[in-house]
This record gives structure tokens, sequence and C-alpha cells, in this order.
């Protein structure tokens, strides 16, 4: 009788075991052990018999599987995670609840440890350049902006990567933390959390670290929607392409990554200056500034931002805080077309453009800024002689002010043609460009 009790007691303490196992071991950890790849679906080709197409079916919410096939060792039965690790080891019962104890950080194995941020976004930016292959929209809005991606480091977000990966709700909690994944709240039709993915449909571009490591990323979407077209991941840091070397000479700031991506896409610009993009005109982060500091001798920063106001302006902000922490270092700027930037004037002009603008640079002056340029004009207007200059007609005829961008104006249409410079003409590139009065 004591005999009995004392299996009963075994029994009793063993089912606990299992089911504290159970609530800690979960099937998506399971699955990436033993490096099984479930579809979109959740199913996956058998391993437990020969399996021409996915008959067994996974279940997140219960952690426990199915396979459908009566060829199949499980005859027909559902599967907990200490069953299937049972069935794939061809172990007994208790062999595989030692397996799982060590899964969870049991016995004498160490627990798994956490992926580091940078190997995450190193792993599924991989990803991302893959998808350029295989996204024919893609390749049309690269071309659209004279980007090759077999030069670029360049890719694609989907929005599927947290379907195809492996890792299960490991990497799902993974992505969720680098922000690569949105928590909505809400039960998917599987019964499990649904998620939103971060920057679905951009193009992507890394952001590296002082050791070229990858530690955040660039979204830019591939639609025309001017109000959401730009996106960070959480916590940015990092420079695109990366930190300038501390041998650099010559070093150009461009105002978005599409623009140095642009540049360094010349072999000749490439060849002669280093290339770092700001995040914009209010973008020239400290981490900027303290990989500038870094570079030994630096002889030049050159500007090519935008050609509008603030374009302008942002040389005008940068240029004198530059200087106040390199004194030594020659401060230029390149002179860009009106409502022009280094991809615009690439998408309608020969590529030699860049080269000569970059060549006709001229020297920031410190003493007359455009801005106090501008401020002293508008004192010495008149208020009379203001008003009537903000009345007068728009001049209709040719203006050939910019040599860049010929305008033609009538009362039908304004034109404007958009090519290089005409002492070229076997490189001459032209853009039409017709606005109805």
């Amino acid at each position: 009788m004591i005999h009995l009790w004392c299996i009963n007691k075994s029994h009793d303490y063993l089912g606990m075991e299992i089911q504290e196992i159970k609530s800690k071991l979960t099937l998506a950890v399971v699955l990436n052990y033993y490096h099984l790849k479930p579809d979109k679906n959740l199913r996956l080709n058998c391993p437990f018999h020969k399996d021409k197409t996915p008959s067994l079916q996974l279940y997140y919410k219960t952690h426990t599987c199915f396979c459908f096939s009566s060829n199949c060792k499980t005859h027909g039965k559902a599967m907990d995670v200490i069953d299937f690790i049972m069935y794939k080891e061809s172990c007994t019962k208790h062999e595989a609840i030692m397996k799982a104890k060590e899964m969870i950080g049991g016995g004498t194995s160490k627990p798994m440890k956490e992926l580091s941020k940078t190997v995450i976004l190193t792993k599924i930016f991989t990803y991302f350049k893959n998808g350029v292959h295989n996204s024919k929209p893609t390749k049309a809005y690269l071309e659209s902006r004279c980007l090759d991606f077999t030069k670029t480091e360049v890719g694609y977000n989907s929005g599927q990567f947290h379907y195809k990966l492996s890792g299960g709700d490991g990497a799902i909690k993974e992505y969720v933390r680098c922000g690569l994944l949105l928590e909505l709240g809400t039960n998917s039709r599987f019964g499990k959390p649904a998620y939103k993915p971060f920057g679905k449909h951009c193009i992507v571009f890394p952001l590296r670290n002082h050791k070229e490591e990858i530690v955040s990323l660039y979204f830019r979407s591939i639609h025309n929607d001017k109000k959401q077209r730009h996106f960070y991941l959480k916590g940015r840091e990092g420079l695109y392409p990366k930190y300038p070397t501390t041998a650099t000479k010559k070093l150009i700031l461009t105002e978005s990554i599409i623009d140095a991506a642009s540049l360094i896409e010349q072999a000749k610009i490439k060849s002669q200056y280093e290339i770092l993009s700001l995040y914009g005109t209010n973008g020239l982060t400290e981490e900027h500034q303290k990989a500038i500091k870094k570079i030994k001798d630096l002889e030049e920063i050159i500007f090519f931002l935008n050609g509008d106001t603030p374009g302008i302006k942002a040389v005008e902000k940068y240029a004198p805080m530059l200087k106040g922490m390199l004194p030594d270092t020659k401060i230029t700027s390149v002179e860009v077309p009106e409502g022009e930037d280094v991809n615009s004037l690439l998408q309608s002009h020969s590529a030699e453009i860049l080269s000569h603008l970059i060549e006709t640079r001229k020297e920031y002056d410190f003493l007359f800024s455009s801005e106090k340029s501008n401020e002293k004009e508008k004192v010495e207007i008149p208020q009379k002689q203001e008003e009537k200059i903000k009345e007068k007609p728009i001049t209709k005829g040719l203006d050939t002010s910019n040599p860049y961008n010929l305008k033609y104006s009538s009362n039908i249409a304004s034109y404007q043609i958009k090519g290089f410079r005409i002492s070229q003409p076997d490189s001459l590139k032209i853009t039409l460009q017709i606005t109805a009065q």
C-alpha cells in the first residue's frame, strides 16, 4: 500500500513538472531549435514522415500541432511541445522532458541570450536586399530615381518579413523591440496578437556606427505620398553611408540619404570625396558632429544641399557652427539651381552636371551671408515701393536667368526646359515640363 502511494506521488510530481515545462516552453522555440520554418499559414512539411506538401498545422495559441496525413507515425494525435520533441528525437517521454528543460534553460544548459539589435537589423536588411530582386515596382522606382541597386546597398520592405523569416514568437518580440513591428493589440485569425510592419512598401537604407555595423534603418516610401514618405526606426542612430574615415580630406554633406546615394554611384566623385548624408535641413546631429571632429586633417567641408530656401538657410545655420568647431577647415557650398537637389539633377541632366557643380563650388562668405543681405534689402525698400513690387504682374516671355532651367511663359502655358550645359551637346539630356495657366 505504501509502495502504491509512492508511485502515485511520483506521477503527481511528474504531472506538475510537465505543466511547468509547457507554461515556459513555446512551440516557436522548439521549431527554431530544430531549424524548422513554417509558411505564412503556419504549416510545415511534417518532420515525422515523408511529406511533399505541408500537412503539419501549427497552433501557436495552444502551443500544439497536428499532422493531417494518414502516413504519419503520430497517428493523427494532437502534439504538445514534449510530444513534438519525443517524436523528433525518437526518444522516451522522460528523455523528451529532459530535452525540453534544456531548451528553456534548465539542467546544465545556458539560458537563451537576447540577440543584439545589430544582429537583428543585419539579418533583416539582408532579407530586404534580396527583396529588391523580386519586386518589379521597386526596380522601377529606383530606376526613376536614377539609382542602380547593383551599385547601391538598398533593400525593399514588402511588409512580409515576420511571416517569411524563422524564429516564431521569439523573433516577433525582437522585431517589436527594434521597432520593426508595431503592436496593434488585436488578435489575428490564428489567435495570435496582430502586428503592423514598420516602413511597409519602402526602400530601405542601412545606418551604421563607427564600427560600420548596422544600428538603424531609413525607409523611403516608393509611393508619392507627400505627407508620409520618410521613416526612421525609433531611437535613430548611425550615419549614412558610414562614418567618414579619419584620413578624409574633402567631405561632401548632402541633405538626404538618396542624394548621398546618388553621389556615391558616381565613380569620379566617390574617388575624390567622402560623402555623408544629413537627415534633412535640421539633421546635422551630435553624432554627425562627433564623427566630423574625429577626422584628423580635414581640409574642406562641402555643402551640397537643395536649391531652395530651407537648403540655403541650413547652410547659413551650419557653416558657422562647423567653422567654429574646425577653424582650419575650409567651408564651401555648391550652387544648386533653384528648386533642384542632387537626385533631381541626376534625373533631368547628364550625370556630369554633379561633377561640374562640385568643381565650381564657392567658399562660404561668413561676413556677408544671404540672410543678412536679404534683411538689408528689406530695410532699404520703402513700404509703398514694396507693395508695388508685390502687385507687379508675372513677366511673360523667355527667362534665361538659370542656364540649367530655361523658362518660357505665355498666356496659355508655362514651359521649363531642363538640360545640361549647351557647350556639351554630346552629353545633352533634356526634360520638358509644361504647366497650363
